[in-house]
């Protein structure tokens, strides 16, 4: 019984402990990741948050190509695939599509998490109320939003545009695994304000490229005070509905309703190919520009400070004979756009062992490209 009564009185300590310093947030990382079976976030993990709507209006049905799987994948994309344990794999190909495939129980209208695909999809909408004048200028100081920065060392001169950039200077650590890490607080806890409010600036913005999604979600508040409105509800008016989106998707926030701006938009892989679409034709769909054409072009024109791989929230390789650029998200996420083709290439899944060998991204986008290219180049 004492022995009892110490790991009891042990055990109210830790939770106290963890309380006091502010790890609370803990608590529900496990409930919602071990005790499910789960080491980690996973794609399926939309229902355990709450979240906001983004409404579809008139679903605009994807064409499908005369060849649509016609052809088979070849055994060395399909054992890439089913390594990385996919579950959607779609290629678009002049605006149809031409080749769909599910796995692991997956189909058409499973909604899987975007994690940080989110974040050029948050420069989207920083793009849309540049456009609309509710944000003057992409130059506008973070602290002309929340004045409380000006407090902080450095503070007062980050912008917007170092925030999509990813050069603020944040002292944020991008670690996924570590769960005493920002990345963890952000994704579990109850208040996003509590966990990117708090953290200072390390060094002067715009002097170094480094990916961060404490400085997304800084943009998200930014974007969020300005319109006044969820963002979840300003994506369905700007692009969900206008581009025709087949279904519903979800947009998980804090206890609050703040959405997670650098990840967590859960929605089915035919409508993140829409987004992809939306690129390639340069902002239009159909005789409407939903999104300035030159704003598209600056987020996907590469930055010198991240030594030419990163625009406004979008990951580019220019090196690769086949040049292409992408929205990439956590445990392998990717809206591929391959110009030369007129291709969008979306995969999905739940991979957390991607290696990062090409400049600091995944090996497995540059092998994607390269093969889809070769095996629909004729189509």
């Amino acid at each position: 019984m004492k022995v009892l009564k110490y790991v009891i009185g042990g055990a109210a300590l830790g939770v106290a402990a963890a309380y006091l310093f502010g790890y609370d947030y803990l608590f529900s990382g496990i409930s919602k990741t071990y005790l499910k079976g789960k080491s980690s976030a996973y794609i399926d993990d939309g229902n355990l948050f709450p979240s906001n709507p983004v409404a579809s209006g008139e679903p605009q049905l994807w064409a499908k190509d005369s060849e649509y799987n016609k052809k088979e994948l070849p055994e060395n994309i399909t054992e890439d695939l089913k390594r990385s344990r996919t579950a959607a794999f779609i290629v678009i190909k002049n605006g149809k599509i031409l080749h769909e495939q599910y796995w692991e129980g997956y189909n058409q209208l499973s909604h899987t998490n975007s994690f940080s695909m989110a974040k050029a999809v948050t420069v989207m909408l920083l793009g849309k109320a540049l456009e609309e004048g509710i944000i003057n200028n992409i130059d506008e100081k973070l602290s002309d939003f929340y004045p409380e920065f000006r407090e902080k060392t450095f503070g007062s001169q980050v912008t917007l545009r170092n925030l999509a950039q990813m050069e603020a200077g944040l002292d944020w650590n991008e670690d996924y695994n570590n769960p005493f890490l920002p990345n963890a607080k952000a994704y579990y806890g109850k208040s996003l304000v509590k966990a990117v409010f708090s953290r200072s600036f390390k060094e002067e913005p715009g002097i170094r490229f480094e990916y961060q999604s404490g400085s997304t979600q800084l943009l998200g508040f930014a974007l969020r005070k300005a319109l006044g409105q969820p963002l979840a509800s300003y994506l369905s008016e700007k692009f969900w509905i206008p581009l025709g989106m087949e279904q519903d998707a979800t947009w998980s926030t804090d206890n609050h309703g703040m959405e997670k701006t650098y990840c967590c938009i859960h929605a089915c892989a035919r409508d993140f190919a829409r987004l992809g679409q939306l690129f390639l034709d340069n902002g239009k769909v159909g005789a409407t520009q939903v999104l300035n054409e030159r704003f598209i072009e600056q987020m996907r024109t590469p930055t010198e400070k991240s030594n030419e791989i990163y625009g406004l929230g979008l990951w580019i390789n220019h090196d690769n004979p086949i040049k292409h650029y992408y929205f990439l998200g956590l445990q392998g996420q990717y809206i591929i756009m391959v110009p030369e083709h007129n291709m969008v290439i979306v995969k999905t899944g739940s991979y957390s062992n991607n290696p990062k060998n090409d400049r600091g991204r995944p090996d497995q986008v540059r092998f994607l490209v390269n093969e889809t290219v070769q095996l629909f180049q004729t189509s």
